[in-house]
């Protein structure tokens, strides 16, 4: 069923005057720092999706009262934040290695532990081999067993693939000056990798979220399907036959909360 989010990192958290709750804030501060890294580490695109829908999946299923998680002050020593923000942090870093492994991709502890020190320390010295680094290290791992265990090994669909599909074939009906002349394939691009710092792909289907990022794209630069009025069904449906217009607006206020979100926390 497609719909918002609960209270566990979703829409749904508000706090005092409309503004984000503060576990919001963190979820939205970690799906950042899991882009950020990811691209650090030069993983693709998909990887990295799938380490921001492992860490959503966690949280959203997982009562953290019920696990025993490794010792966070292992972390401190380049994180200096809040406990709670310590297990989330911990989590994305295991969420990040274990995503390397769904998709093919593997990425060394080592790389992702010195990457995430270079995230929050950008003028701080390299990590040295100690103790406090090998148990960090043992952390992620036992970590990434632990979200083995929540999610059942589930297999995530990203919107990618139905994307790049539906650019091919909305390229080809639209005018080839118009295409060349608009930013449509950079923005829908732009707007699917941003949809990652929510769950978007845990409440709606990927086919729904690759025409609701096209949707979007198209409205922002103004651009115009055409023989839209004269047409049978909207060009929508003809991408997905069960998509309704409310689906479509659920996703792109979702997308738009996403904006003014990063604009509300500092």
């Amino acid at each position: 069923m497609e719909g918002g989010e609960d209270g566990r990192g979703g829409a749904a958290a508000q706090g005092p005057e409309g503004r984000p709750a503060p576990e919001a804030r963190v979820h939205f501060h970690v799906a950042r720092f899991i882009m950020e890294a990811g691209i650090k580490l030069g993983t693709r695109s998909i990887p990295i999706a799938t380490a921001c829908t492992i860490y959503r999946k966690f949280f959203c299923e997982t009562n953290l009262d019920a696990y025993d998680l490794p010792d966070c002050h292992v972390f401190h020593f380049f994180c200096e934040t809040n406990l709670d923000a310590c297990d989330s942090y911990l989590i994305a870093m295991s969420s990040i290695y274990l995503a390397g492994k769904v998709e093919e991709q593997h990425l060394r502890t080592r790389d992702i532990i010195n990457v995430s020190n270079r995230y929050f320390n950008p003028s701080g010295e390299p990590l040295e081999l100690d103790s406090r680094f090998w148990e960090l290290r043992d952390s992620i791992v036992q970590c990434e067993l632990l979200i083995l265990r929540s999610m059942h090994f589930q297999v995530f669909q990203h919107p990618h693939k139905y994307l790049l599909h539906y650019l091919v074939s909305l390229r080809n009906w639209l005018n080839h000056h118009s295409w060349q002349q608009t930013p449509v394939a950079v923005t829908v691009w732009a707007l699917l990798q941003d949809s990652y710092h929510r769950g978007l792909c845990l409440r709606f289907q990927a086919q729904h979220i690759a025409v609701a990022v096209l949707y979007l794209a198209l409205q922002a630069c103004g651009v115009e399907v055409p023989a839209e009025v004269e047409a049978e069904k909207p060009w929508c449906q003809v991408f997905s036959d069960d998509l309704t217009r409310p689906i479509i607006d659920n996703i792109v206020s979702d997308l738009i909360q996403i904006y003014t979100m990063d604009t509300e926390i500092p």
